[in-house]
């Protein structure tokens, strides 16, 4: 996806613009400069994202925290969809543990990118266009701020004039979406030397090795010369405080490790036994029903295991579903009626593994 703007419309990128808006005592920006901001401090805006059909903004919180010694810059990104709330608390967590004063480079929090999702609860972006059709804003970066929907022109605001010209790495927080439930997971393209080094300082609990998925934001990002890798943190709408502190964790040894903030290293990856594949195996339900799960997250299974089966109204069997490979479970439904076509459950596992 090309992003295609016109030049002359964009502001000096060294530069904060600011509109001379103030929203319950924040300032509302257009264009974010980290390197000019002042050292030593935490600043807070609202950064002025697409117009609404009335003509209104949609703004997204913007956290900078500022070092005062030269350092990378680390963006930490959430709430691309919004009903995965637990992103938008592990990066408020980990900003509350950050003193500026005595930090080198800058960490950049945004919260709430997909706001009328993040308003809504819902996974995906509702615009007034087709009706009410839904753009998922994580298959439409870098964005295009010419773009045929707002979501699209929304995320080209955002590349443009917030993170490409800022940020050094970036983390993005997610959750898998409404009805089901996942590990604390990380996507990652380890054939990158910093973004493999991001992910092993991360206690996760499972770890694919992903070549990246276009229109996402990690990809787009790493597509760009960005390290950046994309953080599952359980279950959608809610707060998942166990998941929450070893994302809290993770990303804060991340800081360490690039020098942002001082300070031991916490848990890593190799230290709690990270689980890596490279591939996951979808089940979806073949007909309606009420589905009862065998399995649950980080279970091994092997193939022809059984693992779901679903029950029409009368409480007879319709369907029986089994593992079609040999790995752990990383994705289980939660919502006992189950529609075809349903995710059931997602197996992490590693192409070519045989069973033993």
């Amino acid at each position: 996806m090309t992003t295609l703007i016109n030049p002359s419309s964009i502001p000096n990128l060294e530069k904060t613009v600011y509109t001379g808006d103030i929203l319950q005592g924040v300032p509302v920006i257009s264009h974010l400069g980290v390197g000019e901001l002042a050292p030593g401090q935490c600043h807070r805006f609202f950064f002025e994202g697409v117009q609404m059909g009335t003509g209104q903004h949609w703004y997204v919180p913007v956290v900078v925290a500022k070092g005062n010694r030269s350092g990378p810059c680390v963006g930490l990104v959430a709430g691309i969809h919004g009903d995965e709330v637990s992103g938008i608390d592990a990066v408020q967590r980990v900003m509350a543990q950050l003193d500026p004063t005595a930090m080198a480079g800058s960490v950049v929090a945004v919260l709430g990118v997909s706001r009328p999702a993040v308003e809504y609860t819902r996974s995906h972006w509702l615009t007034a266009q087709g009706g009410g059709s839904q753009v998922d804003m994580n298959r439409v970066w870098p964005g295009n701020e010419a773009g045929a929907t707002a979501a699209t022109r929304h995320a080209g605001l955002l590349w443009n004039r917030l993170l490409i010209n800022n940020v050094d790495m970036v983390i993005d927080y997610h959750t898998v979406t409404t009805g089901s439930d996942f590990t604390l997971f990380l996507f990652a393209d380890l054939r990158q030397p910093t973004v493999r080094q991001m992910a092993e300082l991360f206690p996760a609990e499972q770890m694919q090795n992903d070549p990246g998925l276009a229109g996402t934001l990690e990809t787009a990002l790493v597509e760009a010369g960005i390290p950046a890798m994309t953080v599952e943190i359980g279950g959608p709408r809610r707060f998942d405080p166990t998941k929450i502190a070893g994302a809290v964790e993770g990303t804060l040894n991340v800081l360490k490790h690039y020098g942002l903030v001082d300070g031991p290293l916490g848990r890593t990856a190799a230290e709690v036994g990270t689980v890596v594949g490279d591939a996951l195996e979808t089940i979806r339900a073949t007909t309606g029903g009420f589905l009862e799960m065998l399995v649950d997250l980080r279970d091994r299974v092997i193939p022809g295991q059984p693992i779901a089966r679903q029950r029409n109204a009368f409480g007879d069997v319709v369907a029986e579903y089994r593992a079609g490979v040999m790995g752990e479970v990383a994705v289980v439904a939660r919502d006992a009626v189950c529609e075809p076509g349903s995710r059931v459950v997602q197996i992490l596992y590693s192409q070519g593994a045989t069973v033993n």
